[in-house]
């Protein structure tokens, strides 16, 4: 576990003294990865590019002394958001305020070392051969790789293959942490319960839905079980922290305010009691707030699935399998579409779905956050194999759930234009279509017929051989029933006016 490190120093303005104890960490997580969004096996490249972040909200107790003193923090994040930072007293909230804050981040690293040692001696080792040459002198420059030094004969040297360089001392300037620097005024001396909270970059996390999918006859039952991904990549390791998480669309504006109304305490013994749960779900504003009832560890750049909520079991269905062949109607008309060539004939999909309603009494009701619902079904052998995947948003309760799983193997079909008129005068267009499914499998099938009414916004079906439904002001469903081997056949009549 890493041990933190607090530095108090005397400006002649009081000192702050630090009682060690091991950090009360609680992180509250907001992820805006789109499902499906990051791929796993290309998680080192992300960094501080993933699509999310994190309130981090560190609990700590010190002894603080009266009067100014200057604390040095450096157990932060690297991609920490410096303009969030905040740093509050419990005991004396009133009593104790930060009077200046700075956030130091030039860090030690072999380049500035050099950058810094220009003009100043060192020592680098050079191979030759078989043994190791040690070669010391001034440091006149260092760049592109190559160092120029200048022995104390005056011969100067340009190395480009060299391997360790010895520096006499760390330069004033760089740390090996990014380190906070408070100025603290604390009017109570004594032991301070205090915090320390910020956002940071690098955290995410994402929903993955697993459904087991059972059919019998017509009917179809399912269970359903829901996994959160955390992905740590902030440059900060949080052991034992309390974790929550935010589902829905928070909005930021350029420049972060400071956190201070989302600052929550976490009570330890409350939490004891809640070690074995899972997460609980709340609202908060127009969010939902998920907060796993443990502690948890989470290390910097690591990757941690926790249950989202106990499998749903022996959740209704639906299987539903859907022609579609006629193009999509335009987002904009500026006119009717009179191309009798356009969309009039095509042989079209069957797109197989599954649907399921988020209700309590179909053993669920809870907010489901965006995430990729994999679906998996029994084969003859009893062993599980994967049958199609997809994307949902954010869905809450009592709504219906949708995921397309793929098209059907042995559903064709084809639809073509038997009849059509336009009158620029009547500003009338009639057109007809003939739709053909057969069905190739062994056993009954039913079938929606999905039509889209592109040519214009006004229509009427003037004739039909089958019932429809209407979906929405442009597209209507023909369910047709098809016996095992057979075929059916669909014929209508629209006529569009404007």
């Amino acid at each position: 576990m890493r041990i933190p490190l607090f530095v108090a120093m005397a400006m002649g303005l009081g000192s702050a003294a630090v009682m060690a104890e091991n950090p009360d960490y609680s992180l509250t997580i907001y992820s805006s990865a789109q499902p499906g969004q990051i791929s796993t096996e290309r998680l080192a490249n992300y960094g501080g590019s993933l699509p999310g972040y994190a309130l981090v909200r560190d609990g700590r107790k010190m002894s603080l002394a009266a009067g100014n003193g200057v604390l040095r923090f450096t157990d932060v994040a690297k991609r920490i958001d410096p303009t969030t930072v905040a740093f509050e007293s419990l005991t004396d909230p009133a009593g104790t305020r930060v009077v200046e804050q700075n956030y130091q981040y030039d860090l030690v690293s072999s380049e500035k070392l050099l950058e810094r040692y220009v003009g100043e001696k060192i020592a680098v080792e050079q191979q030759k051969g078989n043994e190791v040459e040690r070669i010391s002198g001034t440091l006149l420059s260092a760049q592109g790789g190559s160092l120029i030094l200048q022995r104390d004969n005056g011969e100067v040297l340009s190395l480009s293959n060299y391997s360790n360089v010895s520096f006499p001392s760390l330069p004033g300037g760089l740390i090996t942490k990014p380190t906070l620097v408070w100025l603290v005024n604390a009017k109570r001396a004594g032991n301070h319960d205090t915090r320390v909270s910020y956002q940071t970059q690098g955290m995410t996390w994402w929903t993955d839905y697993n459904i087991s999918l059972r059919e019998s006859d017509d009917k179809c039952a399912m269970d359903l079980s829901a996994w959160v991904t955390i992905v740590n990549q902030s440059g900060g390791s949080y052991p034992s922290a309390q974790l929550k998480l935010v589902a829905g669309e928070v909005n930021r504006a350029p420049a972060p305010a400071r956190p201070e109304a989302l600052m929550m305490k976490a009570s330890r013994a409350a939490v004891a009691e809640e070690a074995n749960q899972g997460f609980s779900e709340s609202s908060l504003f127009e969010y939902h707030l998920y907060t796993l009832g443990r502690r948890s560890d989470l290390p910097d750049n690591s990757t941690k699935q926790l249950e989202l909520f106990p499998m749903a079991v022996n959740v209704a269905c639906k299987k539903q399998l859907v022609f579609t062949a006629a193009p999509q109607p335009w987002s904009y008309w500026s006119q009717p579409i009179a191309d009798q060539g356009y969309g009039a004939t095509s042989s079209g999909t069957v797109g197989a779905y599954l649907e399921f309603d988020n209700k309590e009494a179909n053993q669920l009701g809870v907010a489901l956050p965006a995430g990729r619902m994999r679906v998996n079904q029994a084969s003859v052998d009893g062993t599980l194999e994967f049958i199609g995947e997809d994307v949902i948003k954010h869905t809450p309760r009592n709504e219906t759930v949708r995921i397309k799983l793929g098209n059907s193997f042995d559903i064709v079909g084809e639809r073509r234009q038997i009849a059509f008129t336009m009158d620029s005068a009547g500003k009338i267009i009639d057109e007809s279509f003939e739709i053909s499914v057969r069905n190739r499998k062994k056993s009954a099938a039913t079938v929606v017929v999905r039509e889209y009414l592109y040519r214009w916004s006004t229509w009427k079906v003037t004739a039909k051989n089958h019932d429809f439904d209407k979906r929405d002001a442009q597209t209507i469903d023909f369910p047709l029933s098809i016996a095992a081997d057979g075929e059916a056949k669909l014929t209508y009549s629209v006529r569009y006016s404007w």
